[in-house]
């Protein structure tokens, strides 16, 4: 660095290159096709330019940004090691102190959340909801626990989607988008937002009543659970789908991988790019298990009509509503069930008023194909 600016002899000290993926070869990048980690690499390979990657992994892999809400890199501070054996992220905060002779300003404080004997490494956690992918691109390094092994799976609402307006709104209501990502961890649950995104994704005519501006105010809480067994029928598959599609990208499997691991010998490089390709097909394997084990209890599920019949007053005694369309009823059966529970919708301000009908049970005939 040039110049005689306050932070040159700092700036100077700083490494030239790190094990970050941005800097790997084309061979070594060879070995993480089909993860999410190459997509990152290439995306800001191509965002930016070469002379700049350099200021961008020391900003990303040492600044904090806990002082006065901005990010901020500190000589010394920034030199203090990550542990998984810290599984807190409170470590850093802002004191009043002493900033000079006869004056007081915020103060950085680095802290151990686990005690140190003297002599010992002060360690901090970088990021517990920081994927191997994440670990490896900002710092050149990968957790060999599964605690980091990641998958972020992406939706979209299609701008051909005849509701696609409509759904935007609602999308956008509960702070998700046109498109939406979705982190997923190994052994750990879906995220709360991903269902009921994906219902609304898969909504179609025969549901499409649920986008009227009559239900806006509660459509994200009954999207939380399911709506129609063609609903959640699709919503299985986009996720199946998705998971498919991703696992073919890799050019190995997880068995080779593992055993690539169990024999050890590998370079620092390959045991990165092994054990994130690896982590990611696991993550995928068990989200496809998850959704497969629940694509299997389809016909078991309680779905919105049926639910709304109880909130009426509309189901008999042995809560045996019949209406919600399955594949093995007639079709005019499905069309007359969807036009009742729209009718049961817009009557539902009266029935609540007027309590005419309590008691009442609706029976409906079931024809089998």
């Amino acid at each position: 660095m040039r110049g005689n600016l306050p932070w040159r002899f700092y700036i100077d000290i700083l490494p030239e290159r790190t094990d970050s993926t941005l800097y790997w070869s084309e061979e070594e990048l060879a070995e993480i096709k089909g993860t999410l980690l190459l997509r990152m690499t290439r995306e800001m390979k191509e965002h930016v330019e070469s002379q700049y990657h350099k200021a961008f992994i020391m900003l990303r892999s040492r600044a904090f940004s806990h002082l006065r809400g901005q990010l901020v890199m500190l000589p010394l501070v920034d030199l203090i090691n990550h542990s998984a054996s810290i599984t807190r992220e409170d470590n850093a905060e802002e004191i009043n102190g002493p900033a000079g002779l006869f004056s007081w300003d915020l103060l950085f404080c680095l802290k151990s959340t686990m005690p140190v004997k003297e002599g010992e490494q002060v360690v901090i956690q970088y990021g517990l909801k920081k994927s191997n992918a994440d670990l490896a691109f900002y710092y050149g390094f990968v957790e060999p626990n599964t605690n980091h092994d990641s998958y972020t799976l992406t939706f979209n609402i299609s701008e051909l989607d005849p509701f696609h307006r409509e759904k935007l709104d609602i999308a956008a209501a509960n702070d998700l988008g046109e498109t939406a990502y979705f982190d997923i961890f190994m052994d750990r649950p879906l995220p709360p937002a991903i269902l009921p995104y994906l219902r609304l994704v898969a909504l179609q005519e025969a549901d499409a009543f649920l986008l009227e501006p009559v239900y806006m105010k509660s459509i994200w809480k009954t999207l939380e659970l399911p709506v129609s067994h063609v609903n959640e029928e699709l919503v299985c598959k986009m996720v199946i789908d998705a998971c498919e599609s991703a696992l073919s990208g890799y050019r190995t499997t997880v068995e080779q991988d593992e055993k690539l691991i169990q024999e050890g010998n590998l370079g620092y490089k390959l045991e990165i790019a092994v054990r994130v390709r690896v982590g990611e097909k696991r993550v995928l394997q068990q989200i496809e298990g998850i959704v497969k084990e629940k694509e299997a209890q389809l016909d078991k599920l309680e779905y919105y009509h049926e639910r709304r019949l109880k909130e009426l007053g509309l189901v008999g005694k042995e809560d045996e509503t019949y209406c919600q369309p399955k594949k093995t009823r007639l079709r005019w059966i499905d069309n007359l069930c969807t036009v009742l529970w729209q009718a049961s919708s817009n009557l539902d301000g009266v029935l609540r008023e007027q309590k005419k009908l309590q008691g009442f049970v609706l029976v409906l005939p079931i024809f089998i194909e």
